[in-house]
């Protein structure tokens, strides 16, 4: 069953493939503002169907109302599918790339004959974009910037959280004002803590939504406007990010910060479970099918609670178990910053980092922490500065000296250390031993093959000095895919060896991913959440790894640096 935001989406889309068929502008205005209307119903719009009102919805004329029952019945409609196989599928790659349209798409595609990314890519470093009347030479610069990032990623049309989660809370501090906007959150992928996100969803408490718009279009770095409507705008904002804002009052605030955090198969199992009891489920609220009352949430946890559910929070709303989950009250009390005690990875500037190891143990403390290890890097790590085995006993010695200075927190004197290509450890064991803590990592040889990365990074988890295995992946958005390894094996071996995995929260990594750290805190492998930090700001990249961790259902009892100084001192062997 389609919803109102489904429809409507369906009718955005077909108005987009028009306007990239360069058809009748008003024929593409027709589809956008039945969109629009269908958007901001209240009401849901099967129920209007079944009471043969979807003639009453403004801009749904006779032609419209066939496509939207064709629509609810089949899933599509058939000019819809008759369009698209029109258009080369590889088109959708131009048009995900943030900021460009379908007319900009259609532009590129007749002028230039670009049809897919790559093709993008060219046209942009050869400088063909800027020829194109209306185009320009910043606007090559942008698309040449989107379209890097999307190749590099695999995620087309997709941003690092990263990068997206700062701009979404910039936002929403300036849209802020008490007036005609009380309150802002953030919602859609964002909000479930997705590693990568398609744009930026934001829903706004608001008795006034003509000016909370306009106070939306307003805003600085808005580059360009894509829709309007009474109670929607859609904006590109500066970096090429599509941003898009809801309003609504405040009785209604609760179900539509739900619905449109989503995901979307989360949301329609809820609407199955409404049915059964009923009800229809919608932006707005539920409505009772037989009275039509309708009954908006505030909050929502109202609106589980009506479903008989145990509150489900944003990270798990992916259709993974939470709903049956929450159905028998088993929702785990998930991970939160508050619980962790302290960061076992972390630079100064003896190698890479840019302050001193006093400056980061003082940050540490003030940011509530424990203990820290200075985890600094190896001497293979030339370009990282990385330590001598003679500046890592000056390195050990001047931990000590701290720890007798510093009250309030425990510095752990540690290393990140190269695991080299042939599965050796940058240092000697012996060397090793006199470390409190040993993180091992993959810098160098990044290409090798799965047999040989997987055969060095199991060499590496079976040396009785390694504690951690840092970023175990590798991966850097933008910049490196993930090695080539059997991840499989090098769980079992991080299991029978006791080692643990860490969930690096730099928005750079977010390495391991929600997928591989659920499966090792099934398989009972411990987890570290760590912010791999080179300068005190950087300590608060940890919500990152946080989030990553409540994605894969992580309990504060499946991390070790929830861990007081005491537990983690005999887990680890510390003196």
């Amino acid at each position: 069953m389609m919803d109102n935001a489904e429809v409507a989406k369906r009718l955005y889309e077909m108005a987009e493939m028009l306007e990239f068929k360069g058809e009748n502008v008003f024929k593409i205005k027709a589809y956008q503002k039945a969109a629009r209307h269908i958007e901001e119903l209240e009401e849901d719009i099967n129920v209007l169907r079944k009471k043969d009102e979807l003639a009453n919805i403004p801009g749904v004329g006779e032609a419209i109302e066939a496509k939207i029952k064709e629509m609810l019945d089949t899933g599509s409609f058939r000019a819809y599918e008759e369009i698209r196989h029109t258009i080369p599928e590889e088109i959708e790659e131009i048009t995900a790339v943030q900021g460009i349209g379908p007319r900009t798409a259609h532009l590129l595609y007749t002028k230039l004959g670009v049809k897919d990314l790559k093709g993008l890519l060219r046209a942009a470093e050869e400088h063909r974009i800027r020829r194109i009347p209306g185009m320009g030479v910043k606007m090559e610069e942008n698309i040449l910037i989107a379209a890097k990032r999307q190749l590099a990623e695999g995620n087309i049309g997709r941003l690092p959280l990263g990068v997206a989660l700062p701009v979404a809370e910039e936002i929403s501090r300036k849209l802020v004002d008490g007036k005609s906007i009380r309150e802002v959150r953030i919602a859609g992928s964002i909000r479930r803590c997705k590693e990568t996100v398609g744009d930026i969803d934001l829903i706004a408490r608001s008795d006034e939504p003509e000016k909370a718009i306009e106070a939306f279009f307003r805003m600085d770095n808005v580059q360009e406007v894509l829709e309007k409507g009474n109670t929607k705008g859609s904006v590109i904002y500066q970096g090429n990010i599509q941003v898009d804002l809801r309003i609504v009052k405040d009785d209604a605030f609760g179900s539509l910060l739900q619905h449109f955090t989503g995901s979307k198969d989360h949301n329609v199992k809820l609407r199955k479970i409404a049915l059964a009891k009923g009800l229809h489920l919608s932006e707005y609220g539920s409505k009772d099918a037989e009275t039509g009352e309708q009954i908006p949430f505030s909050a929502e946890e109202q609106q589980y609670e009506m479903l008989g559910l145990q509150f489900i929070p944003p990270e798990l709303r992916e259709d993974r178990g939470e709903i049956e989950a929450a159905m028998e009250r088993k929702i785990p009390r998930l991970l939160e910053i508050g619980d962790i005690k302290g960061d076992l990875h972390v630079h100064s500037n003896w190698s890479d980092g840019k302050n001193t190891m006093e400056e980061m143990a003082l940050a540490a403390r003030a940011f509530g922490y424990e203990y820290i290890a200075i985890t600094d890097h190896s001497g293979s790590s030339r370009i990282a500065n990385g330590l001598s085995e003679k500046r890592l006993l000056e390195h050990i010695k001047e931990v000590e000296e701290l720890n007798e200075s510093i009250e309030g927190i425990r510095i752990l004197s540690g290393t990140e250390c190269d695991i080299l290509p042939n599965g050796t450890l940058d240092y000697s064991d012996d060397l090793l031993e006199q470390l409190d803590i040993v993180v091992a990592a993959v810098h160098g040889a990044v290409e090798q093959d799965s047999k040989t990365m997987t055969k060095r990074i199991v060499s590496a988890l079976e040396n009785e000095h390694v504690h951690i295995l840092a970023h175990p992946t590798g991966r850097k958005f933008g910049k490196r895919l993930p090695f080539e390894m059997d991840m499989e094996k090098i769980m079992d071996t991080a299991l029978e060896f006791g080692k643990v995995l860490e969930i690096n929260s730099s928005p750079q990594r977010l390495d391991l991913n929600d997928n591989y750290a659920m499966i090792a805190m099934q398989m009972g492998i411990k987890l570290a959440i760590n912010t791999d930090a080179h300068s005190p700001d950087q300590f608060a990249n940890i919500r990152y790894g946080i989030g990553t961790a409540r994605r894969a259902w992580i309990k504060p009892a499946d991390v070790v640096n929830t861990l007081d100084l005491k537990e983690l001192c005999k887990l680890l062997g510390i003196p």
